[in-house]
């Protein structure tokens, strides 16, 4: 029988107002930073640094395309944890980079969970940004942000999801907080900034028509391209028999896919055929174990 808190927004009390029954020093604190570069037609890794339990590994591939797999090696995420990645492509060299598994983000006793994102993708370069998916759990308070640097010609294929609790439990998350910021820039303009905010009773916002009408498993694909715009029509018609609702827009350089759902395991199917139909490419192994 799951423990639901009340409606009340005032059980979940406001970061700033709480002193955690944990001491900063014993949280979670690190990331990855990896730097990739072409070396006679192949990618290879040029600078791999690893901090505070988080690591990344390298699968063999046999193609011109470095993949990398982000490991948590702590299990997940609370509050007062910090993961920082940070990810360079040098131009003209290709790289894949994901995580071995969904990013479970625990209950907080009131601080931050933070995860930032910064990717940089030089001139002629190809960076695909796939995570899998981050699980918020009751009274978790997530902050987290992408921020991406890229060469006018390069192109970045960026993926989030993000499931509102845990789906197979059954578990309807009434309370708490995800801020979701991205900022985006081709040839150091900025080309797109957005902001998501739902704090604390996230069940009553998802219900709302104009926010989720009653989703609970979401996704935002961004493709930042020269043939972006190209590509736009017949990445509507790879959607055509998806599950989830969802939907494609085109505009200024860039390809955007949304995708909602009420069912996690729909949303992920409709989402992998998406991505291989717009990489070219299976998706990473550690999305299919």
């Amino acid at each position: 029988m799951l423990d639901r808190p009340s409606h009340d927004a005032a059980n979940l009390p406001a970061a700033d107002t709480v002193t955690a029954l944990m001491p900063a020093h014993v949280r979670a604190a690190g990331g990855v930073r990896v730097r990739f570069a072409l070396a006679r037609n192949r990618t290879v890794r040029t600078e791999v640094a690893e901090g505070g339990g988080y690591r990344v590994r390298f699968p063999s591939t046999f193609n011109a395309t470095c993949e990398a797999v982000l490991i948590n090696t702590g299990g997940g995420l609370t509050g007062g944890d910090r993961f920082d990645a940070c990810i360079a492509v040098d131009d003209g060299a290709r790289a894949i980079v994901t995580t071995q598994a969904a990013e479970k983000i625990y209950r907080s006793q009131g601080p931050e969970t933070l995860v930032s994102t910064h990717l940089t993708v030089g001139s002629g370069a190809c960076l695909n940004w796939l995570p899998q998916e981050a699980i918020v759990f009751a009274r978790a308070n997530l902050r987290r942000t992408l921020e991406a640097d890229i060469a006018p010609d390069a192109t970045l294929i960026a993926c989030e999801s993000v499931y509102f609790g845990r789906f197979a439990m059954g578990e309807i998350l009434e309370q708490a907080s995800l801020r979701d910021r991205w900022r985006i820039r081709r040839g150091g303009k900025l080309i797109l900034a957005e902001d998501v905010k739902i704090d604390r009773l996230v069940n009553v916002t998802l219900q709302r028509k104009a926010v989720a009408a009653g989703a609970r498993a979401t996704a935002t694909v961004l493709m930042v391209s020269p043939n972006a715009p190209a590509r736009v029509e017949s990445a509507r018609e790879a959607l055509a028999g998806a599950v989830s609702e969802s939907g494609v827009t085109g505009l200024d350089g860039m390809l955007i896919a949304r995708f909602l759902s009420s069912d996690a395991a729909a949303l992920r199917a409709d989402l992998a055929r998406f991505m291989i139909h717009l990489t070219g490419a299976p998706l990473p192994r550690s999305w299919q174990s």
